[in-house]
Parts: C-alpha cells; sequence; structure tokens
C-alpha cells in the first residue's frame, strides 16, 4: 500500500506539472492602441506613423542625416528646388528652397482660391489635421505678421500669411502631416511635420504654369522642417546645400550633421538669436581686386551680410553697390566692351562685337570679389567673376549683383544663389555659425544615386 501511494501521488504531481507548463506558455496579448485593418483610412496610418516617429526618435539621439536632390538653376529657371514627399500615402511635390524663411507651404485644395497649374496635382486637406491657434507653432508662424489672425470660439484653426521680397504671397492654414525623406543610411524617415496649406497665392506665385508646388523654408525659426525635426530628435539641426558652378544646374542638399567636414570648411559665427529667420553674419569687408569698397576699411559702412538660396542673384545695399558699380566700371576702363541698358530685368550688361558664349568667356573681364569677415580672425570668402555674372539672350554680359534698396534691403546684402555656386554652404544651428568650401557639386553622394532608382511605391 505504501508504495501504491507514493506511486500515485508522483503521478499526481506530475499532471499538475503539465498541466502548469502549458498553461504558462500561453499569453494573450492585447494591443496597447486600436487596430488598423487593411480598410483603415490615411488618417490612421497616419497616426501610427506619427506615434512610432515620435517615439523612436527620441532614442535615435539625432544621428541621421537626410538628402535630397537639388533640381533647377539660376538663369534662366531661377530657382533651385527638392521634392518632398508628404502624407500616406506619400505623394510627391516639388518645392523651392528658400533658407530666407521658416515656414514650409505646399498649395492645397481647401478649397483653393487661388493657385497657380504646378506641375502636382493639389495637396488634400485631411480631416482632423488642421493644427489649432493654440499650438506653439502657430504663434511662431503668426509672429510679426501683418495680418489680423484672431477667431471667435474655441478651437480654432490657424491661418497663416507669408510675404517675399518679390511681393509674392501666400495664405492659408496650418496643418500637421507625415513628411517623408531619404536618409543616408538608405531607409526612410517619416517626420510629424506642420507646414502650410496654402489656398491663396499671389503675385508671381500665382502664375502658371509653376515650376514648383510651394517652397521649403530653411530659416532659423521654430517653424522650419528641420527646427521641428531637431526637436523630435530625428536630426541635428544643420542644413547644408551644394549649388553647381559652371553653367550646370543642380546639386544636393541635407538636414543633419553627418556630410559636414568640419576641418575643410571656413566659418563665421551667426549674428542674433537662433529665434531669428535670417542667417546673419555680420558685416565683411569687400575688396574687389585690390581696391577696398569701403573707405573705412572694415564693411560697416556697407551692411551687415545674409546668405538666402531662396534669391537667385545677390542684392547689396545702396551704399555697397554703388561703390562695387564703381570699382567695375573703372575696371572695364579701356577694354573693348560698350554698357548696354536692354536687357529687361538685369540693369547693367555690357556687349562686345561678337557677343560672349559662356560666362566663363566673359569672367576674363572682370575681376575676384572679397569678402573678409573680421567677427573673430580674419575668414574669407571669395566670389570669382562667375558667381556674379550673367550672359542673356543678347550673348551680352549682365551683373548678377543689383541693388537691394527697392526690395528693402536697406543694411544688408543678401548673397543669393548665383554667388552661392560651387561651393558646399552648411548652416549649422546647433552651433550658430555658418560654414562654407569649394565643391564640385555634381559629385553626389552615393546614398542619392539609389534614391534616383527608388519608387515611392516601394515605402509602404
Amino acid at each position: 500500500m505504501g508504495l501504491f501511494r507514493n506511486l500515485l501521488l508522483v503521478f499526481v504531481l506530475f499532471g499538475v506539472c503539465i498541466c502548469f507548463s502549458q498553461r504558462a506558455d500561453v499569453y494573450r496579448l492585447h494591443p496597447k492602441y486600436p487596430a488598423a485593418d487593411d480598410e483603415a483610412d490615411d488618417d490612421s496610418k497616419a497616426f501610427f506613423l506619427s506615434r512610432d516617429t515620435n517615439r523612436i526618435g527620441s532614442r535615435l539621439q539625432a544621428e541621421q542625416t537626410t538628402i535630397f536632390s537639388l533640381k533647377g538653376n539660376v538663369v534662366p529657371d531661377g530657382l533651385y528646388y527638392v521634392t518632398m514627399h508628404v502624407g500616406v500615402p506619400p505623394k510627391p511635390y516639388f518645392l523651392d528652397v528658400d533658407s530666407g524663411s521658416d515656414l514650409t507651404w505646399v498649395q492645397c485644395d481647401a478649397p483653393c482660391r487661388s493657385c497657380a497649374k504646378g506641375p502636382h496635382p493639389l495637396y488634400k486637406l485631411k480631416k482632423n489635421s488642421l493644427v489649432p491657434d493654440k499650438d506653439p507653432l502657430c504663434a511662431a508662424v503668426q509672429a510679426g505678421s501683418v495680418h489680423n489672425h484672431n477667431h471667435k470660439g474655441p478651437s480654432q484653426q490657424c491661418d497663416y500669411y507669408v510675404d517675399y521680397a518679390d511681393q509674392s504671397s501666400s495664405m492659408g492654414v496650418l496643418v500637421r502631416d507625415i513628411v517623408w525623406a531619404w536618409l543616408t543610411n538608405k531607409t526612410w524617415l517619416t517626420a510629424n511635420s506642420v507646414f502650410g496649406c496654402g489656398y491663396d497665392q499671389e503675385g508671381s506665385l500665382e502664375k502658371s504654369p509653376a515650376r514648383t508646388d510651394g517652397v521649403l523654408g530653411l530659416g532659423r525659426g521654430m517653424a522650419s522642417l528641420p527646427s521641428q525635426w531637431a526637436k523630435q530628435g530625428l536630426i541635428k539641426n544643420v542644413i547644408g546645400h551644394c549649388i553647381s558652378g559652371g553653367g550646370r544646374d543642380g546639386g544636393y542638399m541635407f538636414f543633419g550633421d553627418d556630410l559636414v567636414s568640419t576641418s575643410a570648411m571656413t566659418w563665421v559665427p551667426m549674428l542674433g538669436r537662433p529665434s531669428i529667420k535670417h542667417y546673419n553674419v555680420g558685416a565683411a569687408q569687400m575688396i574687389f581686386g585690390n581696391k577696398s569698397l569701403d573707405k573705412e576699411g572694415d564693411g560697416k559702412n556697407l551692411g551687415g551680410i545674409i546668405f538666402d538660396s531662396g534669391s537667385s542673384y545677390t542684392y547689396f545695399t545702396n551704399q555697397a553697390y554703388g561703390a562695387f558699380l564703381t570699382a567695375v566700371k573703372e575696371n572695364l576702363s579701356g577694354k573693348q566692351l560698350q554698357q548696354d541698358s536692354s536687357d529687361s530685368f538685369l540693369p547693367l550688361c555690357w556687349r562686345r562685337e561678337k557677343g560672349f558664349g559662356s560666362v566663363a568667356e566673359a569672367a576674363t573681364y572682370f575681376k575676384l570679389l572679397t569678402l573678409n569677415f573680421r567677427s573673430t580672425k580674419t575668414k574669407q570668402m571669395k566670389i570669382f567673376p562667375e558667381g556674379y555674372l550673367v550672359v542673356n539672350e543678347k550673348r551680352n554680359v549682365c551683373l548678377g549683383i543689383l541693388n537691394g534698396t527697392a526690395l528693402g534691403n536697406v543694411d544688408t546684402n543678401v548673397l543669393g544663389d548665383i554667388s552661392l555656386q560651387g561651393h558646399l554652404v552648411v548652416y549649422d544651428n546647433e552651433k550658430n555659425q555658418i560654414g562654407w568650401a569649394y565643391s564640385d557639386c555634381q559629385k553626389l553622394p552615393q546614398v542619392l544615386n539609389l534614391l534616383h532608382l527608388l519608387s515611392m511605391i516601394v515605402i509602404l
């Protein structure tokens, strides 16, 4: 009996262990968030992407760099643009690159009151995507606006109005959606982003056909996409662009610091608080050839220097422009060139009997323009004649440096695309400095070659 009782006890315990072991291997999982089935709408998908971006992005600690291919030229397009993909599923839009403004906006059907016929269909306003007027980004966008954005009632939308130096403007509402960007690690970044849904464009922005669908604002303010993504921990707030020179189109642009070689670049500090949108580096001594354009020699009387990729040409203050013009005319004295004022846009041109076939051919008549920055120790930026000359349709050579007084540039000189050609220019908002280096901007980073072959269909 004792043996039988012991065997029975062992059998019972064995059965109990099996039962517990089987139950221990079974877990019932409950989703933290509602599941999105195959028929979930785009807003649900965008929510999940936004949630994951915010959670994962903070752990990435800004070790990523996004990269874009630049298209366009100074003449005849007068702009440089990138392809930005927005929404779920992602749709492409061409955006004019502008480091002189903060807000990114896309023409949209809200419905549209005044929109140009762009290269892509209008952005479709999604439900629940409107940014409320209590959002901090709304206050940042509306700060300094001459328009009255006050609303009556709770939870109102955030209106925006932005105008540009050429008297064009865009009006609309702020929305929040997913923006996609190609990373140097050959994956896609999905960023929860606030931008403008532009339903009323005026001036040059309403003229059809338009080469772009909107503007990519890359200023220093908190509303710019790089600032938003940096705050989310997705990237470092560093912006770089390389505009091809030598009469070649395109180049590339990036957000992040992976592609920056600090030792090979010349750096100068930015002026003003980081919240100021313009990339201002202060005054510089201007030298044309061997002649200083400022009698005082320090450049302070000529105004500060702003870097602005949204300007096709370079604009000087009235004093700087007058001194530059005098030096150029003195240099051309005795040379076989005749002044010509027949160009409809560029006011000062010269012609010769057989004309000019290229800017490089005309450059031999002109001299180097040097900017000496004295904010720390002397740092130089050399602008060769190719950086301020244009050959027009009449084969005349024209100055691509204009008097900015008519555009309101009373005390600042604006370095536009024409003078930034052939340079890698980096706006380091982390360290409040701007750097540049000579570069062959046609040598695209290898990761861009793969981007050109990808179809957005495979993203999802």
